[in-house]
């Protein structure tokens, strides 16, 4: 909770407090005619007091957040967020008062104002009431202490003497009073805002929605101070010897980055804004000094390893060195934590050189293969985050990267789906244009020849040209077979990869036929383009066989993934969503592997092998088919299910009253059961699923029925998961399917048995996904005869905070689709 309140310097300043000054905020930095104009207010708000004690002068806010060590035992301390130049001044000017009084022989007064406004005198060493940034504490310790040094040449040491001057001509020696009127306007009738954030609280958003002076607070800046603030009288050494050199080495904008790259090593949720909170939380649990400065020093270590993965000519390993040139080319930062933890694999001795070089061999083939089969973008960052673990545990980097990726919907493309997306894919229309372009050079540098091409100067050239004059007309039909639609032809073929390549001739080539362009290709210093000239005409049969020249190429230059673990679930994913049902079992009842299995979709001994691997909540549980409990559960399992109210007969068999089943579990978990058998679902006392599915579908209906255009007729709520919706067209449907395990709403063009019309349509793709955008995901599985063109929206369709604008999304898909296909059927 944030707190404001209005108070005067004396309310700041007296009691046992200290307010440090951050190390990440700048020197003091008021000179000469910041200090004079602070000091005319105050004389002029002197002089107005002694008329009207009541008045104030507003000087601005103070933004303070606990320090911390806020808590322990003495002097309270606070961080400044902002106010520091100010706080510093007035400290100052106190500091000059005080040995102003000492000059002229009030010394009881000064010490008052030494205890009450500078120092906690009576806490051991008189702890400073500021402490200010280490490149002003010497200087301002000085003046506190009035130490010999004391009022130095820079700018701590010229405001204080400022001070001292403009004090001493103020004193007037027939006015008794005249500098306790000073001292009372200072410390009662200068008001400012006092903003308090409390733990926990955002701080660098408060500082960045109250600070007016353009200065942005980072937040690497605030957990560099969290850290230090901890350090005690270790601090200023180990910031001068590991983070200094740290900060020269990354630069502040990278900092940042670091911290973010370091949570997520740990936490793939964590989204880049909160890296400060979660950093945070997660620093609270080291206690000691030690502790703290070894945190500091392994943060450095992986400043190192972002420094080189930012910088690669800093590797020396010639492979990792040209990985992680294509990585940071093609422009990706959510892979930087694997890649870091590839690199601290290595760094830490637990993985060679050669296994990081093909761990990330395996991540550039990754990027390049989605995006040959037109799966860019879809679920990339989340894999990336959570491949993160996966390296992180498995024996070899290497060998852990590819099996992760090679299991579940990861779509890392095998060989056979790089050959078929080749000759299919519009591969001039995925991923972004820049990852076009690198693949196409990465391809051209594998020949190794000796002449250096500049890319700045290259782009893609369409050999084959995307508009279709009469001359192309001409020059391409004859490679079509008799009867072929030459339009459609073009359309499907012109934008695969086998018709790409790389020029510097894009203005003179255009629209030019093949005898034109391969007067200019054979000039060319690209192996890629001299291949194409050494043909006689380009139609059909040489896209198609260049297109699977280059297909081979890439296989060879990128290895795919493991494809005996194709289709097969990772077995640590299948851990987590065993252990999420199982949790949701609750004190008193109890269930069997069985009934888990029907909830998670997975068999019996894969229940079974995560239970037995431990660190399952609630595992205790999980019982067997005729809950009875056998010796070998142990005394205290059956005391921790006695204790949570469990009844057990004489046998040690569990009470059948509460035994949980499938679809109750599922409920629980807010999941569905796919195969429970009938008996099973009579056991079950209710399917509020089902009723939320209802719900959901009903208002997609009622919003359709009021608002579409396009639809003839709305059909009414489904028992399944999904709804047909009929746009008049035969053989077709729009599909609205609803997903509860990771919640999602998806709607399918839903082609019932016509391959012929599928293929129609992949040949008009980069049209079809202008008109409803790059996000949809086409479905042809040849074991079916149904084939599908799908776009989902991710969201909990049963939350009410959520439902009305899904539905809303959900009705304009519907009506989108239905004016859109039937265009192109």
């Amino acid at each position: 909770m944030v707190k404001a309140a209005e108070t005067d310097l004396s309310g700041v300043l007296e009691g046992r407090k200290q307010y440090q000054v951050p190390l990440y905020q700048r020197p003091y930095s008021w000179g000469h005619a910041q200090c004079a104009q602070l000091w005319t207010d105050i004389v002029d708000l002197t002089a107005a007091r002694r008329t009207d004690p009541s008045l104030t002068h507003f000087i601005g806010s103070l933004v303070l957040t606990q320090s911390p060590d806020f808590e322990l035992v003495g002097v309270a301390k606070l961080l400044v967020v902002d106010g520091q130049q100010r706080l510093t001044t007035l400290s100052l000017l106190l500091a000059a008062l005080r040995d102003h009084l000492r000059a002229t022989g009030d010394a009881a007064r000064a010490e008052g104002v030494q205890a009450q406004y500078l120092a906690n005198v009576y806490d051991r060493d008189a702890p400073p009431k500021l402490l200010p940034t280490l490149a002003d504490r010497d200087a301002y310790l000085a003046v506190v202490r009035a130490a010999p040094e004391a009022g130095g040449s820079d700018k701590v040491g010229s405001a204080y003497n400022h001070f001292r001057a403009w004090i001493a001509a103020a004193d007037d020696p027939d006015d008794p009073h005249d500098l306790e009127d000073i001292e009372n306007a200072v410390v009662r009738g200068l008001s400012l805002v006092v903003v308090t954030a409390e733990r926990g609280d955002n701080a660098h958003r408060i500082f960045e929605s109250l600070n007016n002076t353009g200065l942005r607070l980072a937040q690497s800046d605030l957990l560099k101070n969290y850290l230090f603030m901890r350090l005690g009288e270790r601090s200023e050494a180990v910031y001068a010897d590991v983070w200094l050199p740290l900060e020269k080495k990354l630069g502040p904008e990278n900092l940042e980055l670091l911290f973010w790259l370091d949570l997520v090593q740990t936490d793939e949720r964590a989204p880049q804004s909160e890296t400060y909170v979660g950093q945070q939380k997660r620093l609270e649990r080291l206690t000691r000094p030690d502790e703290i400065e070894a945190e500091v020093r392994r943060i450095a270590q992986l400043g190192d390893l972002l420094a080189t993965i930012l910088d690669p000519s800093r590797e020396p390993d010639d492979e990792v060195r040209a990985s992680l040139v294509r990585i940071a080319a093609w422009g990706s930062t959510t892979a930087y934590p694997l890649v870091m933890q590839i690199l601290d694999r290595r760094r830490a001795g637990t993985a060679t050189t050669e296994e990081a070089a093909r761990a990330l061999r395996y991540l550039e083939s990754y990027f390049v293969r989605r995006v040959v089969v037109g799966r860019a973008t879809a679920g990339l960052n989340r894999t990336l985050l959570q491949a993160v673990g996966a390296v992180a545990v498995g024996a070899r980097p290497d060998v852990a990267l590819r099996d992760f990726l090679s299991r579940g919907r990861k779509h890392f493309a095998s060989d056979a789906q790089v050959r078929e997306a080749v000759a299919s894919v519009p591969f001039y229309w995925q991923g972004r244009g820049p990852q076009r372009k690198l693949i196409l050079q990465w391809i051209e540098a594998s020949h190794g020849h000796k002449e250096v091409v500049d890319p700045a100067n290259l782009t893609i050239e369409h050999v084959l040209p995307q508009t279709m004059s009469q001359a192309v007309r001409a020059d391409f039909a004859p490679s079509l077979p008799e009867g072929a639609d030459v339009v459609a032809e073009h359309e499907r073929i012109v934008h695969t990869l086998g018709n790409l390549t790389l020029t510097g001739y894009n203005p003179e080539l255009s629209n030019r036929v093949f005898a034109q362009k391969r007067v200019l290709l054979a000039t060319s210093g690209l192996r890629l383009n001299q291949a194409i000239a050494e043909h006689e005409s380009w139609g059909l049969a040489e896209i198609r066989a260049r297109g699977a020249a280059l297909a081979e190429k890439i296989i060879e230059l990128w290895p795919g993934p493991d494809e005996s673990l194709v289709g097969t679930e990772d077995p640590t994913v299948l851990h987590r969503q065993v252990a999420g049902i199982v949790a949701e079992i609750p004190a008193g009842r109890w269930t069997t592997p069985d009934e888990v299995a029907l909830v998670a979709g997975v068999a019996p001994a894969v229940v079974a092998s995560a239970l037995g691997a431990g660190g399952v909540p609630g595992a205790w549980r999980v019982l067997a088919s005729d809950g009875l409990l056998t010796d070998v559960a142990g005394q205290e399992v059956r005391a921790r299910l006695t204790s949570e109210g469990l009844d057990l007969d004489d046998e040690g068999r569990a009470d059948p009253d509460a035994f949980l089943p499938a679809g109750d579990l599922a409920a629980r978990a807010g999941l569905e059961v796919g195969s429970v058998s009938a008996g099973r679902r009579r056991r079950t006392r209710n399917e509020p699923l089902r009723a939320q599915r209802r719900a959901f579908q009903q208002k997609v209906i009622e919003l359709g029925t009021a608002t579409s255009t396009r639809i003839p007729r709305w059909p009414g709520p489904q028992s399944q998961y999904a709804v047909d919706i009929s746009i008049g067209r035969p053989g077709v449907v729009v599909e609205l399917a609803l997903n509860s395990r990771e919640p999602a709403v998806y709607v399918s063009f839903y082609i019932l048995d016509d391959k012929d019309l599928y293929a129609r349509l992949v040949a008009r793709r980069a049209e079809l996904e202008r008109e409803l955008g790059p996000d949809l995901f086409w479905k042809n599985d040849e074991k079916y005869k149904s084939s599908s063109v799908v776009v989902s929206r991710g969201g909990d369709w049963r939350d009410p905070a959520q439902s009305d604008e899904l539905a809303r999304w959900a009705v304009d898909t519907i009506d989108r689709f239905a004016e859109v296909f039937p265009r192109y059927m």
